[in-house]
């Protein structure tokens, strides 16, 4: 049994983690601030053996510095996710992004952890060449405040990996997709099959700029793939996180997502707000610790569409603001 802390394991990506390594008989404590004011990704877990929920936030400094003694494995996913939720929470993302992550290796290497994984993102290589895919060796481009921090957390890291106490590892998640308990329609495969299945008008911006998209158990997976390899493998590397297939652009993705649904309202656009654009290359992580993805793009979108089927997006149309990362709680 291993003591998995998950920082931050309550949002879209950390409920469905959780339950990962409870399946897997580890002992899970989870922090969060449930910074959205959502408690889906706690509700279906709380009272189980092994499970251990801890409503804190991570700029709360004494809580992190006691808790952080509980776990042998920490994975960090912490954070306001993306460009607009961090640019309309300038500060706050900054306490929380850089500031608080930042505070919460020193305090992991003062204590018992093992190994650190730190979760950050293919986002960090903003705007690639088309005829090149971006590995963890590319130079790295953030265009948006997200990023950045992102960035900056990885270069200290990196500059300090010989110096830790435990063996850190970044994981650059390519854009998440599929079910969750805690589930988010602001992000695009999701977005984009929900919209279609409510027969909703819907723009496109941007449709031939490239992005890689990754399940959230297959993140899980990979999680656990990272602390079940050999340290010497792992200490100090980063990985991207998906596999070569599921990197699509936009205007793949409506193909795809059309060839399910005959009717769909939507309108390509071109010079929207986000200008990146990146394929990326992810052999790194099969060929150093074997991990590749299970689910593809496509059997994510036809998990959307059967929750759609049986019911399970019924409420959202009521109460829009709870299925994504929209207005948090300060």
């Amino acid at each position: 049994m291993r003591d998995i802390l998950l920082i931050g394991g309550a949002g879209y990506i950390g409920s469905v983690v959780a339950k990962y390594f409870l399946d897997c008989g580890d002992r899970v404590i989870v922090i969060d601030n449930l910074i959205y004011n959502n408690t889906d990704g706690v509700a279906p877990l709380f009272g189980q053996k092994n499970y251990t929920f801890v409503n804190a936030d991570i700029r709360n400094q004494d809580v992190i510095k006691n808790l952080v003694h509980e776990g042998s494995h920490v994975v960090i996913l912490a954070g306001l996710v993306g460009d607009p939720i961090t640019k309309k929470y300038a500060e706050i993302s900054k306490e929380i992004n850089f500031h608080g992550i930042k505070y919460v290796l020193e305090q992991c290497d003062s204590a018992n952890v093992e190994q650190v994984i730190f979760v950050s993102t293919c986002s960090n290589y903003g705007l690639m060449a088309e005829d090149q895919l971006a590995d963890e060796k590319s130079e790295l481009n953030p265009l948006s405040r997200y990023a950045e921090d992102k960035v900056a957390i990885e270069n200290h890291l990196i500059k300090r990996a010989n110096y830790f106490s435990f063996v850190p590892t970044i994981l650059r998640f390519s854009t998440a997709f599929g079910w969750s308990p805690r589930m988010r329609l602001d992000l695009t495969v999701n977005e984009f099959v929900y919209e279609a299945c409510y027969g909703k008008s819907f723009e496109v911006y941007d449709p031939d700029t490239w992005r890689p998209y990754c399940h959230v158990e297959d993140f899980a997976r990979a999680i656990d793939y990272v602390f079940s390899t050999d340290t010497t493998k792992v200490n100090g590397e980063v990985f991207n996180v998906g596999c070569d297939e599921n990197n699509f652009t936009k205007r793949g993705l409506v193909e795809l997502i059309g060839s399910k649904i005959s009717q769909m309202n939507f309108t390509f656009r071109e010079k929207g707000s986000d200008p990146r654009n990146y394929k990326v290359d992810f052999s790194k992580i099969r060929t150093t610790i074997g991990f590749k993805p299970i689910y593809t793009v496509e059997a994510g979108v036809n998990q959307i569409l059967e929750a759609y089927e049986i019911g399970l997006l019924g409420a959202v149309e009521n109460n829009r603001f709870h299925y994504g990362n929209y207005k948090i709680e300060t």
